[in-house]
Formats: C-alpha cells, sequence, structure tokens
C-alpha cells in the first residue's frame, strides 16, 4: 500500500472509534456496579444465593466471550420463532434486525461477562480487609452501611486497581469481538479494509488504534494509583 492509501484507510477506520468507545464505556458503566452486586452477593451467608452466584461467574468464566455474545445475539430470534405462543407475543415488537437491537446485545454480553471477573476482583478486595477494622468501626458506633463506604471501600478500591487496570484493558482489545455479529467498529471496518486492499497493512492500523487506547489507559491508571499512595 502507498501512503495515500494507508492514510485514506486510516481516515475510514478512525472513523468507527466511536463505536469500539461506546462499547467500551457501557461495559464499563454497566459492569462495574453490576459486579460489586455480584460480589456481595456471593458473600452472602444464604447459601443457595451465593450457590447461583457461584454457577453464573463459573459461566461467564469459563466460556468465550464470543460465545456469549453469539448466543445473547440470536437468542431473541429464535425465541420469536419458536412454538411458544407465549415467547412470541413477548418479543413481538424487537426489531432484531435494527442496529439497537445489536448494540443492546453486545453490551449484554460484554457487561454480564466483566462483571463476573470484576466481581471476584471486588470479593478478593473487600476479604483482603483485616475483620479488625470492622471491629473497630462497630465499636466507634458506625453502622454497617457507614463501616462499608467509610472504612473499607477507599481501601479496597486502593487494592483492585491494577487488577482492576488490567481487566478494562482487556476490554479495549475484547470490544474487537463485536466483528463476530457484524457490529461496525474499528476491527471489523479494518477487515473490510484489508480484503479492499488485498493488504495486512489495516489490520496493523487497527492494531496501533488499539496500542494507543491502551496506552492512555495504562497511564491513567498509573496516575490514579500514585493518587492513592496515601493509603500505605
Amino acid at each position: 500500500m502507498s501512503w495515500e492509501e494507508i492514510l485514506q484507510c486510516t481516515g475510514v477506520i478512525a472513523k468507527y472509534l466511536i463505536p469500539t468507545l461506546k462499547i467500551f464505556g457501557f461495559t464499563l458503566i454497566f459492569s462495574i456496579p453490576l459486579g460489586m452486586i455480584v460480589a456481595l452477593l456471593k458473600m452472602c451467608k444464604f447459601k443457595p444465593v451465593s450457590w447461583i452466584i457461584n454457577v453464573y461467574i463459573l459461566i461467564m468464566r469459563g466460556t468465550p466471550l464470543m460465545l456469549q455474545i453469539i448466543t445473547i445475539y440470536y437468542a431473541i430470534p429464535m425465541l420469536k420463532v419458536s412454538d411458544s405462543a407465549f415467547l412470541q407475543n413477548l418479543f413481538a415488537n424487537v426489531d432484531t434486525r435494527s442496529d439497537s437491537y445489536q448494540f443492546t446485545a453486545l453490551i449484554v454480553a460484554f457487561a454480564l461477562n466483566y462483571a463476573a471477573y470484576f466481581a471476584e476482583i471486588f470479593r478478593g478486595g473487600i476479604e483482603s480487609i483485616p475483620k479488625g477494622q470492622y471491629e473497630a468501626a462497630a465499636a466507634l458506633g458506625m453502622t454497617k452501611l457507614q463501616t462499608f463506604f467509610r472504612v473499607i471501600l477507599p481501601q479496597v478500591v486502593k487494592r483492585i486497581i491494577p487488577a482492576s487496570s488490567n481487566e478494562i484493558i482487556t476490554l479495549i482489545k475484547d470490544t474487537s469481538l463485536a466483528s463476530v455479529i457484524a457490529y461496525a467498529e474499528i476491527f471489523r471496518k479494518a477487515k473490510e479494509q484489508m480484503v479492499t486492499y488485498s493488504n495486512l497493512t489495516p489490520l496493523f492500523v487497527a492494531g496501533i488504534f488499539y496500542f494507543i487506547m491502551n496506552a492512555i489507559l495504562t497511564a491513567v491508571f498509573a496516575a490514579v494509583e500514585k493518587k492513592l499512595d496515601y493509603y500505605k
């Protein structure tokens, strides 16, 4: 490819950077709070709840994200043509060919998958806090809710930053899996450009985009860790 073609190809791929960032952003918005809820439910002393959560985490972490995306994307279209009149009526108004359905299916799959990983990170952080701190907070008259948000959570955040940053950096790269259901993002467009030019260069261009985004995230998390050094 000539430099002019590479620049043209880069411009085409860059136009689809926003859809990639939308997957990234919405996944974090939903998966982090869900991960915290899942972590707390896993630590629940009521065994049936913790057992269900363990099964959920095992499935999400034990099967490929690509498989989960495909399953969720095709689930409703299959239910719409099932023998059940109830299911047909329930999903009758869902347009499974729309872009909004495609995006929603992606976010559901990504959020459920990453929530399972964040849940284990959060659980490990919470359980790493010495029990004495809970007892000290109780002795000072603090409620369990106050203890969690004022004493435990700030320390947990500091401890989980390295592990969380790894997952978030991985998420940037995993957005490329959206191409499995033909969602238009930078990796899919890079593959189309590769076919157009019969050259691998567009894939390397896409790789540079991923590298830049992850370099920015790495710098941000390094700054956050430095900011939280006062918890040492």
